[in-house]
């Protein structure tokens, strides 16, 4: 396992994003875990460290992008902190892009 994954394995069970058990997904399909991804987008911190995770992960796995996107709603922070985490480990900037839910008035 490489070191990106063990950190974003550690911050997934720390910050309780990732809960070991017996659930019922709302697919009605069973599932010994759950993953949440709201704790990790609740502070600077956790949000910097998983952003950090995905930059190195697209290096690691060579996703080549020039254009990152997050869909609204949760997607927006974290695209926005992956841009910022990739430009602060590569000094390469990443376009991005998101949605919006709701038709504009």
């Amino acid at each position: 396992m490489e070191g990106f994954q063990k950190q974003f394995l550690d911050l997934a069970l720390t910050s309780k994003a990732l809960l070991l058990g017996d659930f019922t997904l709302k697919s009605g399909i069973k599932s010994p875990y759950f993953f949440n991804i709201a704790p990790c987008l609740s502070n600077g911190a956790r949000l910097h460290q998983l952003a950090d995770c995905y930059a190195q992960a697209m290096v690691h796995f060579d996703l080549d992008q020039a254009m990152i996107f997050g869909p609204a709603y949760k997607g927006i922070p974290l695209v926005t902190a992956l841009a910022m985490a990739f430009y602060q480990r590569y000094d390469r900037a990443l376009d991005f892009a998101f949605n919006r839910k709701e038709k504009k008035d």
